[in-house]
């Protein structure tokens, strides 16, 4: 179930980030680096992963604005996710392993300080301006942090469960 106050966000925001980060101290560089599936490292995951918190920050600023929110970036639609992530991947395909974890976690403090300083009136009170859906911005962050915390945990997870199997 999703959050319904700041509280509540900051709560899963900081337990699901914890999570990840356990399991991001078990793996080293080179298993990080090396591609997998649909030709994704862990470090892209995890890059990733900070890149969205990017995103939705850009958005919620952006409606304030009153400026056009372009979901999820200009020149893409959702159903061009397969698109914007693969074009993702070559964007941060310099990133080393170091970085793409304190990309991680220069972004999760970003979106902690966001939750922080947003009442909850804020966050749940309504839609999030520039959306055009009924997500309100509370719930865009657990989209853009938790629940993107938790689905990069359980990759993690499969790779570390595979790498003992030997694969």
């Amino acid at each position: 179930m999703a959050a319904q106050s700041k509280s509540e966000l900051l709560e899963i925001t900081r337990k699901e980030f914890g999570k990840l980060t356990k399991l991001i101290e078990t793996i080293d560089a080179d298993a990080a680096m090396r591609k997998r599936d649909e030709d994704t490292s862990v470090k892209d995951i995890i890059a990733h992963r900070a890149h969205w918190i990017d995103l939705f920050l850009g958005w919620y600023a952006e409606g304030l604005a009153g400026k056009t929110v372009y979901f999820p970036a200009k020149g893409y639609k959702w159903n061009d996710l397969k698109r914007y992530n693969a074009d993702l991947r070559d964007r941060q395909s310099a990133l080393s392993w170091p970085e793409a974890t304190a990309l991680l976690h220069k972004n999760y403090q970003k979106l902690i300080e966001f939750i922080e300083n947003h009442t909850d009136q804020e966050l749940y009170g309504g839609p999030m301006k520039g959306a055009k859906n009924a997500w309100t911005p509370g719930r865009w962050s657990e989209a853009a942090g938790p629940s993107h915390f938790r689905s990069a945990s359980k990759f993690l997870r499969t790779v570390l469960k595979n790498s003992r199997k030997g694969n």
